[in-house]
């Protein structure tokens, strides 16, 4: 779904100094640098990014289709195509992801969830025979 050039735009921001108590929803992008209090969600019309700078402290869930990790959540991560755990990463709670990175240093002190992708039954194959 995402390759490394047709990434959403990052058309938010919370910056460093901010703190927002309660949920967040946002669309396409989101970059956070500050603090949140609550559950952060992105839109499911289209593709998301959410990058959690090395700054910025989460407390609260966070969902969104790539999350980009380098600071500190306390809650769970859904990552419904890829998790990106960088080197400073913290997170304390389950993390749910259908494709995973993660860096030397990062910490999950919680369950890693790989999404169950489904995967259509083939019918079995049949052995060709000689004609006897």
């Amino acid at each position: 779904m995402f390759s490394r050039k047709k990434q959403p735009p990052i058309k938010s921001l919370i910056a460093q100094g901010t703190r927002i108590e309660g949920d967040v929803h946002f669309a396409e992008g989101m970059r956070i640098d500050g603090e949140v209090v609550g559950d952060i969600r992105a839109g499911s019309e289209q593709p998301s990014i959410l990058v959690i700078s090395e700054t910025a402290r989460v407390e609260g869930a966070v969902h969104a289709d790539h999350v980009i990790v380098n600071g500190q959540v306390v809650g769970p991560v859904h990552a419904a195509e890829l998790l990106e755990l960088q080197p400073k990463a913290k997170i304390t709670g389950n993390v749910h992801y259908k494709a995973l990175e993660m860096h030397q240093g990062a910490v999950i002190a919680g369950q890693m969830c790989p999404v169950a992708v489904l995967v259509e039954e083939k019918p079995p194959l049949k052995l060709a025979s000689n004609g006897q």
